[in-house]
């Protein structure tokens, strides 16, 4: 019995997006990081998969989850969405679980009147301590104690001076949780050789911009940080 070719290309075709959709949705995702939020951990301009399955990854088009391998714990380096605006992606290190205590004293992090120790990478980059404001209100360098309500995580970027984080709008809803950095797959580093703008008015700039980049290419990308895992 002959078949359809077009109809067995369409099937086939079929079967490689819904599989893509699955992946993407359930798996693995990747994601681009565009602040200086983690460094020196993650760096602006590198790419990552995120593990979406360890804390129970979504299933597309409808509203499940499959079970979770684990939920996350201090040092993991989350992907959630923003309890700002309930849309925007953001990459932060868990630092306190629910229960937790959270305590920032001149810069230090304490966690169950524990000091949390610093992550490998991790710096500050001001050396002024910020006091507590008016009426005793928290600072970025003195903070808490506060604990961490149910079915929440603190967040903090591992650039204490420079993360707008937990500490500013507060603990991420266990449903904001999207999944865990995994590795750096590729990282681009535009500060090395800035390119050129791109202008609607100027079609000749899309080319230059090309042309730039492949001339540049070996000394913008971060070598040393392909396939890099994060920790």
């Amino acid at each position: 019995m002959s078949t359809n070719p077009v109809w067995e290309n369409t099937k086939q075709i079929a079967i490689a997006v819904i599989l893509a959709v699955f992946i993407k949705t359930s798996i693995v995702e990747a994601y681009k990081i565009p602040s200086p939020s983690m460094e020196d951990t993650l760096l602006v301009g590198d790419f990552l998969l995120a593990n979406k399955f360890v804390y129970g990854a979504p299933l597309p088009l409808v509203n499940w989850h499959l079970p979770a391998i684990r939920d996350p714990r201090p040092g993991d380096i989350v992907i959630f969405i923003w309890p700002g605006d309930y849309q925007t992606k953001y990459i932060k290190r868990c630092v306190a679980v629910a229960g937790d205590t959270v305590l920032v004293k001149d810069k230090q992090l304490f966690v169950n009147g524990k000091l949390f120790p610093d992550p490998e990478f991790s710096k500050h980059v001001d050396p002024n301590i910020q006091p507590r404001r008016a009426g005793g209100a928290n600072s970025r360098d003195n903070y808490g104690p506060f604990i961490v309500p149910a079915d929440h995580y603190f967040m903090m970027g591992d650039n204490r001076d420079n993360s707008s984080d937990s500490r500013v709008w507060g603990a991420v809803d266990r449903r904001l949780v999207l999944g865990e950095a995994l590795v750096v797959h590729w990282s681009w580093d535009e500060e090395m050789a800035p390119s050129p703008d791109v202008s609607l008015s100027d079609p000749l700039s899309i080319s230059r911009l090309f042309a730039f980049n492949v001339i540049h290419f070996c000394e913008k990308v971060r070598w040393s940080r392909l396939f890099r895992l994060v920790s």
